[in-house]
């Protein structure tokens, strides 16, 4: 199972979207939420270690 950030949000997205299809509005809309709040911290955080890495004087990778 992978374990990454944007590995669960793609997850999270891909049962929205399969729960939408079903029927499950609720469900997909949790599933999207979650989803989505999965990438804006996966975001931040690469922001924050490029920062760090360019203040360091290493590349930020």
């Amino acid at each position: 199972m992978p374990g990454g950030l944007i590995s669960l949000a793609v997850i999270f997205f891909i049962i929205a979207i399969i729960a939408y299809v079903l029927g499950a509005r609720g469900v997909a809309g949790m599933s999207a939420g979650i989803g989505r709040t999965l990438l804006f911290v996966f975001l931040v955080l690469a922001i924050i270690f490029v920062i760090v890495g360019l203040l360091q004087g290493r590349p930020a990778v």
